[in-house]
């Protein structure tokens, strides 16, 4: 608890202390008093009970004779209180009581409007809210992280009591630990570097993918360096108000020189680093201003030595020229996705001491099937691998686990309560064994790796291909098998059940954007040559392209868009003549996924070579033959009227 929260409950225990004390000498000075009403008042009056009367307005308060027993024992009433109707004759009647002797005194007095309850009533909430506006403003006036502190950094440190994590912690970026571990040793040992001359970077930007490690990087060097690490967020310096962001650059650096040596860290710099004088309706006044003064504090006349500053952002293109030019980040280090060791490596850190696995876990195999994945991801993989361990009740985590881990965060969760009809299972199944045909048999494309028609995130079924190995290019014979494998599904329902559907919808729109980048972007298009047609309209506030602009003419527009075609179509004919020649095992294929609904890349090897499989697990079912095949229209009720062009 605060001393602004402490002072505002103190000062209202006191306001209630003051009420409660009020209350109960009212409560004294009006005791043994009762509240009746006027007609019981008049009949007692009439009959001379009362030895005193005062009427004030249309209060009328007195005394009895004889004290007026309750039925609460031992309790007496001496006095009493009502109030009166609006009667201009009241005061005579009372005074005729008087003369008449049926009291001993009246007295008439005006209204009070100044009592001291009804003065407690009407100031009491008053005083309260300038209590509080008073110990509101005392407390905004003292600065610090108090209430109305806009302009002060809300930079967070590391406490003693938080756990330091070191590069031992960090993994699947070897390189980028290498360049950063320059900076711990100038931390450690500036001498080392200034007796030869040498000045550490000012600055460095760790540049890449969301998920990558680089707010892990930065720890871990304020970690190894046991220095004084300040965190913010690119965000935290903008605001509403104009000049709040360059108030809090120049209170950041004010904290940081005050405790150099130290590092400051600044994530998603691009939230408040773009460029300048860019986007829609021109720049934004608040952001530029803190930009500004951000730069001038990393090279500016005032120098800043011993503070390191290190900044994140997976958007170096949309950062502004002077912050990236020497002297300011001198240093940028590329954090990318990790290659298959490092993927390992990755996921030893995630298991080691942490996740109890099963002698029959692989680590080299999972790392091998998990080509693209950065480190957050591998850490929901591990994640994912032992919250299913848990839901079946096991001791530890098995690699039928990690299978299950991986395809879901791949493909999506399993919808098994999704209701398919026999014929969409059928479409599906063989829709998805021709793309595993097509991709068994063309040379160069990745390998089958699992094969399901169980729904899955947003598919009905999902072919599934892993890389044998890491791969950083694609050449134009892989590009163009994997236009055939994409519609191979749609091939195979066109053979089989002489009819389309919209299944291959996402299929035709992805192999159609392979085709256009081959043509526009990568100069595959033996025609057209090695140029490159159309260029993106960017946006750094908006952070995406909204167009592109046509720098060529529509005679070439025409030639894109006949190269496209001729691409796409030449790789469906690839297919067609694929599945004609392989369709007995297509149908094989496809008739085990009806009854398994799941083939691994083995079992689609088996059947593509005429064998059998083993039983599946479970109530026994009937299995393919390598004979079975399904003849195209066989059931005319399916769509007689189809004629294929």
């Amino acid at each position: 608890m605060n001393s602004m929260t402490k002072s505002v409950l103190v000062w209202l225990a006191i306001i209630a202390m003051l009420l409660l004390a009020f209350k109960f000498n009212w409560s004294n000075q009006a005791g043994r008093q009762a509240e009746i009403p006027f007609s019981t008042f008049y009949t007692e009056g009439v009959a001379g009970k009362y030895r005193s009367v005062t009427l004030s307005g249309f209060d009328v308060e007195g005394t009895y004779k004889q004290p007026e027993k309750t039925a609460k024992a031992g309790e007496v009433i001496e006095k009493f209180r009502t109030v009166a109707p609006p009667m201009q004759d009241l005061g005579k009647v009372i005074l005729s009581w008087k003369t008449e002797g049926q009291i001993d005194e009246f007295k008439a007095a005006k209204p009070s409007e100044n009592n001291f309850a009804y003065v407690l009533m009407f100031w009491a909430p008053l005083l309260v809210f300038v209590v509080l506006w008073f110990v509101f403003m005392r407390q905004a006036q003292m600065g610090g992280n108090k209430a109305m502190s806009f302009g002060k950094a809300r930079a967070k440190g590391l406490s003693a009591a938080t756990k330091r994590i070191t590069f031992a912690d960090v993994a699947g970026c070897d390189e980028a630990k290498e360049e950063l571990k320059e900076v711990v040793d100038f931390l450690k040992d500036p001498a080392k570097f200034v007796k030869l001359g040498g000045k550490i970077p000012k600055g460095l930007l760790l540049m890449g993918p969301p998920g990558t490690g680089k707010t892990l990087l930065a720890r871990a060097i304020a970690g190894e360096a046991k220095v004084q690490f300040f965190s913010i967020s690119g965000s935290d310096f903008v605001e509403m108000f104009v000049g709040v962001g360059a108030s809090r650059v120049r209170d950041l650096f004010e904290q940081a020189k005050k405790s150099a040596p130290c590092i400051v860290f600044i994530d998603e710099i691009d939230a408040v680093g773009r460029h300048r004088g860019a986007g829609l309706g021109g720049g934004h006044d608040e952001r530029e201003q803190t930009l500004n003064q951000l730069l001038v504090e990393m090279d500016g006349f005032e120098g800043n030595e011993g503070v390191i500053l290190i900044a994140a952002t997976n958007r170096p293109d949309v950062l502004d020229p002077a912050l990236l030019r020497p002297g300011r980040f001198d240093r940028r280090v590329v954090v990318d996705r990790p290659d298959v060791k490092g993927r390992h490596e990755i996921l030893k850190v995630h298991t080691t001491d942490k996740i109890p696995l099963s002698p029959d876990v692989e680590l080299e195999v999972i790392a091998r099937g998990t080509p693209g994945f950065a480190g957050a991801d591998l850490a929901n993989l591990c994640n994912e691998a032992a919250l299913n361990a848990a839901r079946t009740n096991k001791k530890w985590v098995e690699m039928i686990d990690f299978e299950n881990a991986k395809d879901k965060v791949y493909m999506g969760s399993e919808r098994r309560s999704m209701v398919m009809s026999d014929e969409d299972k059928r479409d599906t199944a063989y829709h998805e064994a021709g793309h595993a045909v097509v991709a068994a048999v063309t040379p160069g494309a990745d390998p089958v790796h699992k094969v399901t028609i169980i729904p899955r995130g947003r598919a009905l079924g999902v072919t599934w291909q892993l890389p044998e190995r890491d791969k950083y290019s694609s050449t134009r014979d892989y590009m163009e098998g994997q236009i055939a494998i994409l519609m191979g599904g749609r091939i195979a329902e066109e053979t089989f059940f002489n009819r389309l559907s919209t299944g291959a919808s996402n299929d035709i729109e992805r192999a159609s954007q392979i085709a256009r980048r081959m043509v526009c972007d990568y100069g595959m298009s033996d025609k057209l040559g090695p140029l490159s047609f159309g260029q993106g309209d960017h946006e750094v506030f908006l952070g995406k392209d909204f167009s592109q602009r046509r720098d060529f003419s529509e005679d070439t527009a025409r030639v894109i868009d006949a190269e496209v075609h001729l691409i796409v179509m030449r790789n469906y004919e690839r297919a067609k003549q694929i599945i004609l020649e392989h369709r007995d095992r297509l149908s094989l294929i496809a008739e085990a996924l009806l009854v398994r609904e799941t083939l691994d890349g083995n079992d689609v090897e088996i059947l593509m070579k005429g064998g059998t499989l083993p039983p599946p697990k479970g109530p026994a079912l009937p299995l393919p033959t390598a004979t079975a095949t399904v003849e195209p229209a066989a059931d005319p009720s399916l769509n007689p009227a189809f004629k294929p062009a």
